[in-house]
C-alpha cells in the first residue's frame, strides 16, 4: 500500500470512516466470530443500527458479507491448495464441515469436494497462484468500488506515463448508464461477475475493472468485470460476456484517493494527452488495485487509468 500524498487527506464523513474500519477489522478476523453482536460491540452501536448502516454501505447485511468472502476465500484454498476439506473449513470460521459444505453448496452451486475436483479452467501453479491472490484481494471489496465516502472532492497529484500493455482477457457485464448510476451498476456487475468466475472454476489473474467503451453527455456504457488467464472453453450466461482488450501503447496513470474524484484525474489525462501530441486509440478502463473493504483510509485507495493512445 502506498503512503498518501504529503498534504493530501480527503474529508471522510465519520459515520462511513467508522463503517470503513469496522470492515478493515471483519476482514483481519474472518476465521473468528464476526456476528453481529460482536460487531455491534466494535462498533459501539446498537445491532439494529449497525445492520442498517453495513447494509447502506456494502450493500449487504454483516453475516451475508462475512459468509460471502469467507466462502470466496475457501473456495481458491480449494482449488490451489491439497489441504484438507475440513481444516480449510475451520480456517475459514466454518464451525463445522457439514456447516461448511450446505454453505458452500447453496453459494457455488456444487459441493467442495466436486467443486476441487472440477479445478480451474487452466492448469499451472503459477496460474492458481495468481488465482489466489486476486480472490482474497477482491472478495471483501468486490461491491465497494466507487461507492461515495466523501463530502467533498480533493486535488490528486497524478503520475503519467505512456507504456506498452500486454493484451487481457476478461469477463463483463455491460451496461449503460448516468454517471450517477455507475456505484449501483458497479456494484451489480461485479459481484456477479467474480461469482460466476468462480461457480465455473475460471482462474482470476488480477483486481476488478470497469471500462467505458461509450462516453455521451446524458449516459455511458460501462463494462464491469474481472481479468481471466484465458478465454473460456464454455458457453457463457447470465449476461456475461468474454472480452480480449488488445494490446497496445497506452497512457498510464495510478489514481490515489476515492473514487469521487476520478474524474478530476480523467481530465488531467487528457490534457496530459493533448500536450504530448497523442489520442484515444479505444475505450479508457481503470483497475481498482486497492481493497476498500481491507484498507480503510480513502487517501490511501489506488485506482490504476489505462487510456490507449496514438499519436494524434
Amino acid at each position: 500500500m502506498v503512503a498518501a500524498a504529503e498534504g493530501y487527506r480527503p474529508h471522510v464523513s465519520p459515520g462511513i470512516r467508522e463503517l470503513l474500519q469496522l470492515l478493515a477489522a471483519v476482514n483481519s478476523r474472518l476465521s473468528g466470530d464476526v456476528s453481529l453482536p460482536v460487531l455491534a460491540v466494535w462498533a459501539h452501536r446498537s445491532r439494529f443500527d449497525l445492520h442498517r448502516r453495513f447494509r447502506r454501505l456494502a450493500g449487504e447485511t454483516p453475516k451475508a458479507y462475512t459468509t460471502r468472502v469467507r466462502l470466496a476465500r475457501a473456495a481458491a484454498d480449494l482449488v490451489t491448495t491439497g489441504r484438507q476439506v475440513s481444516a480449510i473449513a475451520v480456517d475459514h470460521g466454518f464451525a463445522s464441515h457439514e456447516v461448511f459444505t450446505r454453505a458452500f453448496t447453496r453459494h457455488l452451486g456444487r459441493s467442495p469436494v466436486r467443486y476441487r475436483a472440477r479445478g480451474l479452467h487452466l492448469a499451472g501453479r503459477r496460474v492458481a497462484a495468481v488465482h489466489a491472490s486476486a480472490v482474497n484481494s477482491a472478495a471483501p471489496c468486490i461491491s465497494l468500488y466507487h461507492v461515495r465516502i466523501t463530502e467533498r472532492k480533493p486535488t490528486v497529484p497524478l503520475h503519467i506515463s505512456v507504456r506498452d500493455t500486454p493484451s487481457v482477457h476478461a469477463l463483463v457485464i455491460r451496461r449503460r448508464v448516468t454517471r450517477d448510476e455507475i456505484a449501483a451498476a458497479l456494484a451489480e456487475c461485479l459481484p456477479t461477475v467474480f461469482g460466476y468466475a468462480q461457480r465455473h472454476g475460471l482462474a482470476l489473474t488480477g483486481p476488478p475493472f470497469a471500462r467505458y467503451p461509450e462516453v455521451g453527455m446524458g449516459s455511458l456504457v460501462i463494462e464491469g468485470g474481472v481479468t481471466i488467464a484465458a478465454p473460456p472453453s464454455t458457453a457463457l450466461s447470465d449476461g456475461i460476456e468474454a472480452l480480449t482488450i488488445p494490446a497496445g501503447r497506452a497512457v498510464v496513470a495510478v489514481h490515489r484517493g476515492p473514487y469521487e474524484s476520478l474524474p478530476e484525474s480523467y481530465q488531467e489525462i487528457e490534457k496530459w494527452m493533448r500536450d504530448h501530441q497523442l489520442s484515444a486509440a479505444g475505450p479508457p478502463r481503470e483497475t481498482y488495485l486497492t481493497d476498500p473493504g481491507e484498507n480503510p483510509d480513502p487517501a490511501t485507495w489506488e485506482t490504476e487509468i489505462v487510456q490507449p493512445v496514438r499519436s494524434a
